[in-house]
């Protein structure tokens, strides 16, 4: 079934992403859930679900997933800026680099100067619905224009690092660190 946004354009089916995650579907209960904030912040945080979603302005974007295996998925997301979260755990100056964790273990690191300046987003919704487990829900990073392995999902914790050559899970098998869709995914 062909979805539409608001402004006419075609948008994915939830349905049409694949399954390729780390350890197949995480089912996070979202009254035991927290984000934790750490690492070179002055003011670290543990924020509940309810507390982001009600803390937070709400943003929507329309953006397209592209995955290494050859799909894609256009979908309009709704979430919270990472810069308003990361501005109220006041980070350090010399933070150059935001390192993610997932409930299934997974990890994934960005430069902090890409999240900000490119109002990156951490999803609660897509097309109108809260995530489903399949896909990321509490939070799934919109890392726009990279590679999908750096579209984090079950986001449980945010270490702001001053260390550029952390490699996240597929990154330590060979990935590129970029992950920019414009180039190759292999190092």
């Amino acid at each position: 079934m062909e979805i539409r946004d608001y402004e006419g354009e075609h948008l994915s089916s939830i349905a049409d992403f694949r399954e390729n995650s780390i350890r197949g579907p995480q089912y996070i209960n979202p009254g035991d859930y927290h984000l934790n904030i750490t690492g070179l912040v002055d003011q670290p945080l543990s924020l509940t679900y309810d507390q982001v979603l009600d803390r937070y302005p709400r943003y929507s974007k329309k953006v397209t997933l592209f995955c290494v295996e050859g799909w894609d998925v256009t979908i309009l997301w709704e979430g919270v800026l990472l810069r308003e979260v990361l501005a109220d755990a006041k980070v350090r100056p010399e933070a150059n680099t935001i390192i993610f964790s997932a409930a299934d273990g997974y990890s994934t690191s960005l430069p902090l100067d890409y999240l900000q300046d490119r109002d990156i987003m951490m999803a609660y919704a897509m097309n109108g619905v809260t995530l489903p487990p399949e896909r990321g829900f509490p939070f799934q990073l919109v890392a726009e224009d990279r590679w999908g392995y750096k579209w984090i999902k079950w986001v449980t914790a945010i270490e702001v690092s001053a260390d550029p050559s952390y490699r996240g899970y597929w990154e330590r098998r060979g990935y590129s660190q970029d992950a920019n869709i414009t180039g190759g995914f292999f190092d």
